[in-house]
């Protein structure tokens, strides 16, 4: 008996379609289309691009501009810095009143952290730094009391403290004082500043509150640091809402004079970011 057509059954016979071979696609980018090549920078702003990032990177990253920078770009960070907060610009002949001798350059490679604070500041001193900063006495006629040769100027009091922790090395015969506010009455401070002080350390407001009162004196200061340490937030002194506008109220009230005469230096310590760096050495376009 012959089979039922289809016809009869009413089915029909699947046709199989050709199987479509699937195209495996490139994981070159290239292939696909041509990358955009980024326009090179102009060679003024790549060399001062590579001036900040080439030399003093931490390894936690930023840029130790003491380090990096040689003293002239360094003042030039001040100065800029200065202008920027004060939104104005120096004449040729105020910024002929500085020079780059204000500056203190710090050995490139080498660590800046609170291990290594005491080290930096003997350096920063030279042969003078057992003078200046262990005695005990005052001397009439040439060292007052509350007049410290070593102003530390830093964004908190929990860093000032830490900071102060680096500089125990000195402070055996004449003790530190802190100037912040935390904790710490202004009165508390002024009594505290009736003897010799050779190490300060402290807040921008509190210092300037200080020396307002007439009870810090700035008469024997040899040596300023700034401590660019970063904040979690990675604001520094210099870019800390607030603080930065008391940084600035102390400097150009006290700081700035003693600079341009020569008589005190500046030393930035710690690590700034690229960012901030550049942002301020590389001229607007």
């Amino acid at each position: 008996m012959a089979p039922p057509s289809q016809a009869a059954t009413g089915k029909r016979k699947k046709q199989h379609k050709p199987t479509k071979s699937l195209a495996v696609k490139s994981t070159n980018p290239v292939s696909k289309k041509t990358h955009k090549q980024k326009k090179p920078r102009p060679p003024a702003e790549q060399d001062q691009t590579n001036a900040v990032a080439a030399a003093g990177e931490p390894a936690g990253g930023g840029v130790l501009l003491s380090a990096a920078l040689p003293p002239a770009r360094q003042l030039e960070f001040l100065l800029r810095s200065f202008e920027r907060a004060a939104k104005m610009r120096l004449s040729p002949l105020e910024l002929g009143a500085y020079s780059e001798a204000c500056m203190v350059q710090l050995a490139e490679g080498a660590s800046q952290d609170v291990e290594s604070f005491g080290d930096h500041v003997k350096g920063a001193f030279g042969a003078m730094w057992k003078g200046e900063l262990c005695e005990g006495r005052l001397v009439e006629g040439s060292i007052d009391a509350g007049s410290p040769a070593l102003l530390v100027i830093s964004l908190g009091a929990l860093r000032s403290l830490d900071l102060l922790r680096g500089l125990k090395m000195f402070t055996r015969g004449c003790r530190s004082v802190k100037l912040f506010a935390k904790h710490m009455k202004a009165e508390e401070q002024v009594a505290l500043l009736k003897d010799r002080v050779n190490i300060a350390c402290g807040t921008p407001s509190r210092i300037k509150k200080l020396i307002d009162m007439e009870a810090l004196s700035l008469s024997r200061l040899k040596l300023v640091v700034l401590d660019m340490q970063r904040d979690p937030k990675s604001f520094n002194l210099f870019t800390l809402p607030q603080v930065s506008n008391e940084f600035w109220d102390l400097y150009k009230g006290y700081l700035d004079e003693k600079v341009r005469g020569g008589d005190t230096r500046i030393c930035f310590y710690g690590a700034v970011s690229e960012k901030d760096a550049n942002k301020v050495l590389t001229p607007a376009e």
